[in-house]
């Protein structure tokens, strides 16, 4: 999605930030197929349960599939993500999935923004030196993946931002405010099978392009970055309502720090996600949390609608929105 966070969040690196109080959001996102043919069957695969942190906590979650499922499954991936997984065998014209969550998420702790992090060199030679006995994490995030591979022009431009002796941390908001700049956001330019290479040349793009295109210049130069799939609360124009349906998915990069462990950039925002992003999961890269994708049987043409909202808790869009009849509910196991 593009640059809208908060004006004070937008200017949290430039600025050092703030600390704010607990906040609580609830989540609407629907996705909507219709199709020119019957569907006989549909089999799907869910990303789209939030995922529970040490800063965030799910209040309530609810996902609503028509039609009604043969099956249904909830398991955790790989990556300790939640999953749903169902499978439709009547004949359907439309597909509809409609999530409501609540969440509640806190400030990241202030060693986030205030601290330099140890020589990003040294962090690169331990990973480097780490055998292969190591538990998955950070190593996992420390090499290429379906969507991130590195290549020596994007090596060389996240280098630009780490120069010996520059601490990681440093070096990271470096590297945020750098693609921030850089880069435009146009939702046009690219879809999600974009090379990064192209991505590079035409300096333009969308969040996950970003993302990806921080991981990679992360990896390049020997360091564990992971893609983080989630939302981020938007602010409307000065006395314009909020617009129900209006936000979009987002995404952002979390780097491996010892001693502190995973800390987030949002290169799209140049900003250091604080208590306005809400995490969906994580993985080496899109692919790995891709928020909805199956396979059907029939359907001809498709048409797809996605609508995202997310609203503070107890604001008047939240307590003036009601939800539709429920067609039938499945909750997480």
């Amino acid at each position: 999605m593009p640059g809208t966070a908060p004006e004070e969040d937008a200017r949290h690196l430039e600025e050092g930030g703030s600390v704010s109080i607990a906040a609580r959001y609830r989540i609407l996102h629907e996705t909507h197929y219709r199709y020119t043919a019957p569907v006989s069957l549909s089999q799907q695969h869910l990303h789209l349960t939030p995922r529970t942190t040490a800063r965030q906590t799910v209040l309530d979650h609810d996902i609503q599939v028509s039609p009604y499922p043969a099956e249904q499954s909830w398991h955790l991936d790989y990556f300790g993500n939640t999953t749903l997984n169902f499978e439709i065998r009547s004949p359907h014209m439309e597909l509809l999935v409609r999530v409501d969550s609540t969440a509640s998420v806190t400030p990241p702790p202030a060693e986030w923004v205030s601290t330099s992090g140890p020589d990003w060199q040294q962090v690169a030679q331990l990973l480097r030196g780490l055998p292969p006995t190591t538990p998955l994490e950070p190593t996992l995030y420390a090499y290429d993946s379906p969507q991130v591979a590195a290549f020596p022009a994007l090596t060389d431009y996240g280098r630009e931002s780490f120069p010996p002796g520059t601490g990681l941390l440093d070096g990271a908001r470096h590297l945020t405010r750098r693609i921030f700049r850089d880069f435009s956001f146009d939702p046009e330019a690219t879809t999600v099978a974009t090379p990064l290479a192209q991505v590079l040349e035409q300096r333009r793009g969308v969040c996950q392009d970003f993302a990806h295109l921080m991981i990679a210049a992360l990896r390049g130069l020997g360091l564990s970055a992971r893609y983080v799939s989630g939302y981020l609360l938007t602010t409307p124009p000065p006395g314009q309502p909020r617009m129900i349906g209006a936000d979009a998915s987002h995404a952002w990069v979390a780097l491996w720090c010892p001693e502190i462990g995973w800390v987030e950039f949002d290169p799209t925002n140049n900003c250091q996600p604080r208590d306005q992003h809400i995490v969906l999961g994580w993985g080496r890269d899109f692919s790995d949390v891709t928020p909805m994708r199956g396979v059907i049987l029939g359907g001809g043409g498709q048409e797809l609608e996605a609508r995202v909202t997310v609203l503070p808790e107890g604001s008047p869009e939240a307590l003036a929105l009601q939800a539709p009849p429920r067609v039938q509910t499945q909750k997480q196991a």
